[in-house]
């Protein structure tokens, strides 16, 4: 195995480890009926925009596991150009996705963007929840790149 692709595998496993890790504390916000991220309660006027608190975290925790299985096609880019591309194309979605909710919730948990709610009252679990979206955003970046080298050695036959 090189270095290379050992380092995507690596990314691709993180990058599975955040999605779960996002998909476990949807499904624990759902139990509890709570809206937001763990350290990031939503404002109470959101409640008021959700029919089903439960059933809207527990669709966010089936986004969490599809991408977990979309992470996991990187461990091993499949062999099928179109199959790999549309991996590929996803993840890089998904990437864009998940890095926009670290820097918005970043931006709330530093206070220069009020407008996105309130301070965190917990920052130690705000800063952990952080620190998982950056390593998430990072590993999938990392597996997405190099599934998409890949590409290119498996077309020149390297």
């Amino acid at each position: 195995m090189t270095r290379s692709s050992r380092t995507q595998k690596i990314g691709a496993l993180t990058a599975c480890a955040g999605a779960l890790a996002y998909t476990v504390s949807k499904i624990d916000l759902a139990r509890d009926g709570e809206l937001g991220m763990p350290g990031f309660p939503a404002p109470q006027e959101a409640y008021a925009q959700v029919a089903d608190v439960t059933a809207a975290q527990l669709g966010n925790a089936g986004l969490g596991l599809l991408m977990a299985l979309v992470a996991l096609l990187l461990v091993r880019p499949p062999a099928a150009r179109y199959v790999r591309w549309a991996a590929v194309a996803v993840s890089w979605a998904g990437i864009v996705m998940v890095a926009a909710g670290v820097v918005g919730f970043g931006a709330r948990a530093a206070g220069v963007a009020p407008g996105l709610g309130d301070a965190p009252p917990d920052m130690g679990t705000a800063l952990a929840a952080l620190v998982v979206g950056a390593v998430w955003v990072a590993g999938w970046g990392v597996a997405a790149v190099g599934a998409g080298r890949r590409r290119d050695r498996v077309r020149s036959g390297v």
